[in-house]
């Protein structure tokens, strides 16, 4: 199970990477609907922070039962 947690911990912050360059990216190109894309892509981001630290506060709990 713990191996579990540690993987889908790594593949949200992989995913948080990814909507956070896609952010960059938008914002340096610009145009018409860019600011609207770059409130959801926000929006996405936190969303995935959130996610990855459930996941590390799971973790460390599932950690802690293990080794006791």
């Amino acid at each position: 199970m713990l191996i579990f947690v540690n993987i889908m911990i790594g593949v949200a912050l992989l995913l948080v990477l990814v909507t956070l360059i896609a952010g960059l990216i938008n914002m340096t190109r610009g145009g018409e609907g860019s600011s609207a894309r770059s409130n959801v892509l926000m929006r996405w981001r936190v969303g995935l922070q959130f996610a990855a630290l459930s996941l590390m506060v799971l973790g460390f709990i599932l950690r802690g039962a293990l080794t006791n």
